[in-house]
């Protein structure tokens, strides 16, 4: 018997503003991702369980792209394992577009295809049922 829970899949889009940029060249820091990692990681708790739950840990964090401000990122969220209290997230963080101020302080465009900026595994529990 299949467990329903199973390939749930919650995303988020965020802008990165400009009062995130942490380096130079208006790079943010890999924490950014890792906070909105938790925000897909609550919904898919709420939606699996009814209860935010609690982010455990991380089995693994890949950084393979920057995170620039004035980005737009899709952070996905999906569901690989069910245990009894806990589950694991598979998690992608992508940026789907990209500011270009070499063009003009507004300019942007479409990253066709999107750039993947981080990749991680994580636990997150949940209250045992009633």
């Amino acid at each position: 018997m299949s467990d329903a829970r199973l390939g749930l899949t919650v995303t988020h889009r965020r802008y990165v503003p400009y009062s995130h940029a942490h380096y130079a060249g208006n790079l943010v820091d890999g924490a950014y991702a890792l906070g909105l990692f938790g925000d897909v990681a609550t919904e898919v708790c709420i939606r699996t369980d009814g209860d935010e739950g609690l982010f455990a840990g991380y089995a693994e964090v890949r950084f393979h792209a920057p995170v620039r401000a004035g980005d737009v990122v899709e952070v996905t969220g999906r569901v690989s394992r069910v245990g009894e209290r806990s589950r694991t997230v598979e998690l992608r963080c992508v940026v789907v577009c990209r500011g270009r101020p070499d063009r003009g302080g507004s300019a942007a465009e479409v990253l066709d295809p999107p750039v993947v900026a981080v990749t991680a595994t994580g636990t997150v529990v949940v209250p045992a049922s009633a």
